[in-house]
């Protein structure tokens, strides 16, 4: 096991015509020692650079990245005493299970044969591959290779793991199996593991902590539910979460005492305590999550009451999600929409004229021109309820 650190790590790629793209832009992240930390974001954001640059496989132009008390910016992969999974699980076709797991401790360790051969076995024992040890990966289906690139990673005991998109290339229903398993076995070994996906639902179930990249930037490093409830910025909100957050731009006025935000569509009054977070900003945008909003058919009987009419509804068996749509008088404005889930037993229509209620304790604001989030939802603790005698 051992602390990671990168510190103002920057990685910079040069084009044949002599163009630098940035692709890693001053990341600084403090990796716990046994901490499960994923790294997420979409396609491009610099994640598996950054996950490559630990490992070893890309240099580092900038900044410096340490295991431990030691800079490893300049020791070879095979020395960093780091161990990675790959998406496309990377194993030696012409090689069996058995060889495939050996082949690392063979050529890294001074182990004998006879112990190397015993942690194969328990490796394999604890992935539950044991039986297929004497095959070679071309007779494996995709979920038995994903075990075997693992174990492969396991047997060699390292202090850190890295996993690329490792499950990426499994059907969805092995896939949630793999993302169980896989906590099981690093709540096991308790060994420092960084993640790479860029699927959410992974982000937000396996880390501990999830690092949220965006064109080579950090965005934000939190709990899953941090970053779910209290977002730095309009990137991170509309990222997490699915369906993703609804966003409005609004403009803020005054009017005899009272905050009011004004979108095209309608507008929302404010209280004074929340008019003080974005105090000083007058191009807002007001977020709330599709879970937030609250459908009913009566007439508006809240200041937060805004009718609606429903656009489409998808039903998903346990949850409808309904596509909401705000109109007024004025037809040269362009519609603005709102996503709202509700319970799968409710039963609306399409075209069906609602009320949807916009709660001020679950709304989110930001500023319009930097993004930065100037006010998140308030989250009360929930009372756990008296044993039922």
């Amino acid at each position: 096991m051992a602390q990671t650190k990168l510190n103002e790590v920057t990685k910079v790629f040069t084009e044949d015509d002599g163009n630098e793209i940035v692709a890693v832009d001053d990341v600084s992240i403090d990796i716990d020692d046994g901490e499960f930390l994923v790294l997420v974001g979409p396609s491009g954001c610099g994640k598996s650079t950054t996950l490559r640059m630990v490992a070893g496989l890309e240099t580092v132009s900038s900044g410096t990245i340490n295991l431990d008390d030691r800079v490893i910016n300049e020791t070879p992969a095979k020395d960093r005493d780091i161990a990675m999974v790959f998406q496309s699980y990377a194993l030696y076709p012409h090689m069996t299970v058995r060889e495939n797991m050996s082949f690392g401790l063979e050529e890294s360790t001074e182990m004998g044969d006879d112990e190397i051969a015993a942690r194969v076995e328990d490796t394999a024992a604890m992935m539950g591959i044991e039986d297929l040890l004497d095959r070679k990966p071309g007779e494996l289906s995709g979920g038995q290779q994903q075990r075997v690139a693992l174990g492969r990673a396991i047997v060699r005991d390292p202090a850190v793991f890295l996993m690329d998109e490792p499950l990426s290339n499994l059907d969805a229903k092995l896939r949630a199996e793999m993302r169980t398993e896989l906590q099981r076995l690093q709540e096991e070994l308790d060994t420092t593991t960084v993640y790479v996906t860029h699927d959410q639902t992974e982000a937000m179930t396996m880390g501990d902590r999830v690092a949220i990249l965006n064109d080579g930037t950090l965005q934000q490093v939190g709990t899953p539910l941090d970053c779910y409830h209290r977002p730095s910025n309009l990137f991170v909100a509309g990222f997490v979460g699915e369906p993703s957050m609804n966003f409005v731009d609004m403009n803020r006025r005054t009017e005899a005492g009272e905050t009011v935000l004004q979108s095209d569509r309608f507008e929302y009054p404010i209280s004074d305590e929340l008019a003080a977070d974005v105090d000083g900003s007058s191009d807002l945008v007001l977020g709330i999550r599709p879970e937030d909003i609250a459908i009913s058919d009566g007439a508006p009987t809240d200041a937060h009451d805004i009718e609606a009419t429903i656009d489409v509804i998808e039903p998903m068996g346990d949850e409808n999600i309904v596509y909401l749509r705000f109109e007024n008088d004025d037809a040269s404005l362009e519609t603005e929409s709102m996503i709202a889930t509700v319970g799968g037993m409710r039963q609306f229509e399409s075209g069906q004229r609602v009320t949807a209620h916009i709660p001020e304790d679950a709304i989110h604001i930001f500023d319009a021109s930097t993004g930065e989030a100037l006010h998140n939802r308030r989250l009360e603790p929930v009372e756990s309820e008296p044993p039922q005698l």
